[in-house]
């Protein structure tokens, strides 16, 4: 054990999310990386969010940087195995752009990003157009996110930013987990854009915007407005699920074998004095953690 951090002072370790679910009426839950992997749902996961649900009769709403409306992240959470009743509403990074884009009434877009996220555009009424012509750019990811990184993009990047075109990026992820292979997300190509002098609106965890969407979803389906004291954040994204919902006023459960599990040790066994003190470098604070969501 290291001097830089007192005993007292360490991030409690818990075995399950029943140590503390009676602490909060509501949970705000990430999707990736705590519910599942990409590829399939982590059936623990889903089993203590079924148990929150019914043994604690609170609601529990996935916060999740998706770039795609609700309804094509519920079909996908289906596909991969995640069971209607661990959760009683979605709030998506996807939401919060098409909320932008009909405020500032944008009519014509150059997209960036495969076309499964296409839906993201649906019923606003405009058009997708080559980027000479186009309003604003919206990046949803790569075109193709298994082979592709961020600087193969430098041409098209380059000419946006030459006309000062602005980025939407609809989901602030950087990277993610699919399986055990790592893929670049919109943020990575948005940050790369700023880098190339572009100028980029970020969307998503941790932005203010999609957390008031999600305690005004949580207001709606508990059928009364919730303090940020009695709500749980969980996630396992530093800078995104963790340092989102702390700057909201949430405590926060930490699922370390997430995005960041290399840095704790073994994934089933994370190095409490490491969690704590990667924690205290982010000048963020954790209710608690855990390696994997379970009951």
């Amino acid at each position: 054990m290291t001097a830089s951090v007192d005993d007292s002072a360490l991030v409690p370790m818990i075995p399950g999310l029943s140590g503390v679910a009676g602490e909060y009426r509501a949970l705000l839950c990430d999707v990736w990386g705590v519910v599942h992997n990409g590829i399939a749902a982590f059936p623990a996961a889903c089993d203590a969010l079924q148990r929150y649900r019914r043994e604690q009769g609170g609601p529990v709403v996935f916060i999740t940087n998706s770039p795609r409306p609700v309804e094509p992240t519920r079909q996908q959470l289906r596909r991969l195995g995640v069971p209607d009743d661990a959760y009683d509403g979605i709030v998506t990074a996807g939401d919060v752009t098409r909320t932008l884009i009909m405020e500032r009434g944008v009519k014509r877009i150059a997209h960036i990003g495969p076309e499964r996220d296409l839906p993201l555009y649906e019923g606003l009424g405009l058009t997708i157009v080559p980027a000479e012509e186009a309003e604003v750019a919206v990046c949803t990811g790569l075109y193709n996110d298994e082979t592709e990184k961020p600087e193969d993009y430098r041409a098209e990047l380059t000419a946006l930013a030459a006309r000062g075109l602005t980025m939407i990026c609809a989901n602030a992820d950087r990277v993610v987990e699919r399986g055990h292979q790592k893929i670049f997300c919109a943020g990575a190509v948005a940050e790369f854009y700023e880098t190339l002098g572009g100028s980029a609106i970020w969307l998503g965890k941790p932005l203010p915007e999609i957390y008031r969407a999600t305690f005004a979803t949580l207001a709606e389906i508990g059928g009364r407005p919730y303090a940020p004291k009695d709500v749980l954040g969980i996630g396992d994204g530093l800078h995104t699920d963790i340092a989102g919902a702390s700057a909201q006023g949430l405590d926060v459960l930490f699922i370390t074998a997430g995005i960041h599990a290399s840095e704790f040790g073994p994934p089933d066994a994370p190095d409490q004095v490491r969690v704590t003190e990667v924690l205290d470098a982010h000048g963020i604070s954790a209710r608690a953690a855990m390696p994997f969501l379970a009951w």
